[in-house]
């Protein structure tokens, strides 16, 4: 089944989708954040809803989880720790934080190799951002 990675930010959240197999992640989209942490949770359990009653169904979502290079909490961790909590609480399926320590950079790099204007490539690093996240999640799974 597929997994959904989740790059919660303070003004866009970036979307990715593993395929079928739970093996590879792809850039699925990015939501433009509501300004309440309700309204943010109501749009992203919306989304978990319309991926879970499509065919191949889903089966975790993968929230990254912010943390300063030593491992130790940012200013963002809190906010992120109680979406996860509060949207673990609401959808019917596990919800896991994946460590995100340099995915916007690693995403801004790759995305830079095909696009050179830094707005194009802003519009596409959030949802590039959370299938590194999502990847990273997937590949760290033990396969049974």
């Amino acid at each position: 089944m597929r997994a959904l990675g989740i790059d919660y930010g303070l003004r866009r959240i970036g979307l990715a989708l593993s395929d079928a197999s739970g093996t590879l992640a792809s850039p699925l989209g990015v939501l433009m954040r509501p300004k309440s942490e309700g309204q943010a949770l109501k749009l992203v359990r919306a989304e978990v809803a319309r991926l879970a009653a499509e065919d191949d169904g889903l089966a975790a979502v993968v929230v990254g989880w912010p943390r300063r290079l030593d491992g130790s909490p940012n200013d963002q961790t809190p906010f992120v720790e109680t979406f996860a909590k509060a949207l673990g609480a609401v959808v019917d399926m596990p919800v896991v934080l994946q460590d995100e320590r340099l995915t916007s950079h690693e995403a801004d790099a790759r995305l830079a190799t095909g696009e050179r204007d830094w707005k194009k490539r802003k519009l596409k690093l959030d949802a590039a951002a959370a299938a590194i996240v999502l990847q990273d999640w997937l590949d760290a799974r033990p396969r049974g």
